[in-house]
Parts: C-alpha cells; structure tokens; sequence
C-alpha cells in the first residue's frame, strides 16, 4: 500500500464525511503535503486536518478535481481485489434489473469507481479510463474483468474529453479478443449494432432507455420526427413501437447509414427515412415544405459543457424547442431531453414553456424522465445526475 499522505485543510473533510469523492486542490494543506510532490495517478491515504485517516484516494496534481476517493479503508487502495470487488456489486444490480447483458456495467462515482466508464453488449465490453488514476489500473481492470465476466472482446475507448483534461493521451484500441463483424445490442426488444469503435461514447446511449419505453407506448399509427438521431436509438424503436413513418436527422452521414443499417435488421425499412444536415437548417427548411409531425423528438448534444456556457447553452435549447413545435401539428407531442449535468431539470421545464408560449400554444407535462437505473446517481454528487426528458402534449385550445 502507498505511502503518501494528502492532508486536508480544516473543515475540508465535510464533503467526505457526506459521502462525497472528490477532492480540489484548494482542500488541501499544501504546506503540510505539497501536490506537486504527486504523479498523476498515485495513491494516497487521505487524513482529515488532525491527522485522521479518512480512506484511500488516487489523485491528478493538475486537475481541479485534484482526488477521487476509492476506498473508505486507509488500508485498502485500488487493486485487482478491490476491483472485482465493486464489478460484481455493479454486476449484481444490473442483473437484477435486466434479463439480458445489453446495459452500463459501471457508472463511474456512481458505482464507487470513479472515472471509469464500462458499457456491455453481450460478451464485448467498452471501457472509458477517464483519469489517470484508472489509467494507472488499467492492467489490474482487465484481470478483474476476465475474474468477474469473461468478456471475448474488451475495447478501451480512451478518446474522452476528460482525459484531455487529465493530460491523458487520446486512443482506441481492442485489448482483448476480437470484435464481431457487428457488436449487436437489445434494447426494449429492438435489435441495433453499436459502433464501438468509432461512434459516440462507448457507441450506444443506455441512459435514454426507460424514456424510450415510455415514448414507445404513445407512438402507434404516428407520423415522427427524430432530432440529433445518432443511429436510431429512438427512431428506429418508435417505428419498431409502431410508427407510421419516421425521419431520423442527424448531421453525420456515418450515423445515418447506421440508422439504416438499424432499421433492416428490424424488418423497419420502409417506415424508416433519413435526412442529413444541421438540426436547426432542417427544422427551417421542414417548416418552409409545409411538413407535419405528431411526434418529435429532440435528444440533442450537450449544448452546456461548462457552467460559463450556461446563458448561451439555454438559449439554444429554447430556440431548439420553440422551431421545433412549429412542425407540430395541433396536437402533437414533444419529447425534449438534455444531457447537460449544467441545466437544472426546472431550467428544462422553464426552455418548454417559454416555447410553447412563443407559439402561443398550451402545454401540458406528461412525463419526467430521467437516466435508467444502470446509471446509478451518487447522493451526495449530484454531477452523477445529468440526463432530463420531458414529454409533452402541445395543443392549440
């Protein structure tokens, strides 16, 4: 075990004692155990301003977030043991929430191994190391995944932005085994292929899954439109759900080919078109065609990264949502979602009503979603708690 020490500054261990995992540097006595003294990715007993041991944290000296907390033991640090430790608690939950292999395995602070992000589809797992802590354990991660799953092939998709911030360098790269000609996933019993090694994320969004069931209920007969598609996550199930007739949008070409793909493997071809191009320039020229829709769908990027991009990011949802209902018809639906941690779910429901009143329509929320169960929220880091969806009736009374 380490032999490095961080000790915290007085009254700095409140947030741990709540349960907290994160540490800045400004907590730290730095006098007393200077940062710069640390490699990025060591280990260290953290003590409280007295000297008490409060657990074990890797840290990243040139990182805001300057340590994240493994271990509430002083004696215990992040090794293999610990790893197949908290995998097979992760494992047990989403074993008893899901009949079949396809879900987030881990989801960092939330399943107490921060800055490791690991998604399953069947015998392949994705694993995003987002700091140099878990890349420091990458070795004794892999041993702990074959103890704990056996996975054939194991990808690490190293190219987040957080490990720019960490200072990490960027790759993909399959570690163990070989990967399928196609890396199939089951969601709400639709079939989709995950591009794991080039899509977004790990190649699939798990956390849209209980919103998609609910939106699947309310589809049949339908005309839809789905916003920002990605590869059909939400389309190609509304057609699955039955859908009339979908259009996915999305700006990449390579996303839609894959919607395609998507579609026939369901047998949904024919309800299923595709349309490339900037969300908003296709909202505009959709509108200008005289096109209608009963549903839309707008699952867009995070347009809030930072809290700075707070002002500029609330306006885009708003002009997103506004020139969105203008393609409902009188009474449409509206699923509207955000992935940005920075906008309260309050500050959601506010963007909605402000649209539906520039169009002068009225509203009514009919559901509040959130992210599923295999991306468990931390309760005392409310960071872990990012995704918000809202489906909505717009009308004209």
């Amino acid at each position: 075990m380490t032999q490095h020490t961080l000790r915290l500054k007085k009254h700095a261990d409140r947030r741990l004692k709540a349960g907290h995992l994160w540490l800045y540097s400004n907590e730290i006595d730095i006098q007393a155990t200077p940062l710069k003294d640390l490699a990025p990715g060591a280990q260290v007993v953290v003590e409280a301003a007295n000297g008490k041991a409060m657990g074990v944290a890797y840290v990243n000296p040139h990182s805001l977030i300057c340590a994240r907390m493994v271990s509430r033991d002083p004696a215990q640090g992040l090794d293999r043991s610990l790893l197949v430790h908290r995998l097979n608690q992760a494992l047990a939950l989403r074993q008893r929430l899901f009949d079949k292999p396809f879900y987030r395995l881990v989801h960092g602070e939330g399943d107490l191994l921060p800055g490791l992000v690991i998604d399953r589809f069947g015998d392949v797992v994705v694993v995003q190391l987002n700091t140099a802590g878990m890349q420091a354990v990458a070795e004794e991660l892999l041993d702990a995944l074959d103890k704990v799953l056996s996975p054939a092939a194991v990808v690490f998709r190293n190219d987040t932005s957080g490990r720019r911030q960490e200072g990490l360098e960027a790759s993909v790269e399959v570690v163990k085994g070989e990967l399928p000609d196609q890396v199939l996933l089951e969601e709400n019993g639709v079939r989709f292929v995950a591009p794991v090694l080039d899509g977004q994320k790990t190649g699939w969004f798990y956390d849209h899954r209980v919103n998609r069931t609910w939106l699947n209920g309310l589809v049949a007969g339908k005309r839809v439109l789905d916003l920002f598609s990605y590869v059909g996550g939400w389309g190609v199930q509304a057609a699955a759900s039955g859908a009339r007739e979908v259009l996915c949008v999305d700006a990449s070409g390579a996303a839609l080919e894959r919607v395609a793909e998507n579609a026939a493997l369901n047998g949904l071809h024919e309800q299923v078109a595709v349309g490339e191009g900037d969300a908003f320039e296709v909202l505009a020229a959709l509108k200008a065609e005289g096109e209608e829709f009963d549903v839309v769908i707008l699952d867009p990027p995070a347009f809030i990264r930072k809290r700075k991009d707070i002002p500029n990011g609330e306006r885009a949802y708003g002009k997103l949502n506004r020139e969105a209902m203008r393609l409902l018809g009188r009474d449409g639906l509206l699923l509207s979602a955000s992935c940005s941690m920075h906008l309260a779910p309050e500050r959601l429901v506010d963007v909605v009503r402000g649209a539906i009143r520039h169009q002068d329509r009225q509203g009514q929320i009919l559901f509040q979603g959130h992210q599923g169960p295999d991306h468990p929220v931390h309760p005392a880091i409310p960071e872990t708690s990012y995704l918000k969806a809202l489906g909505v009736r717009v009308f004209r009374d």
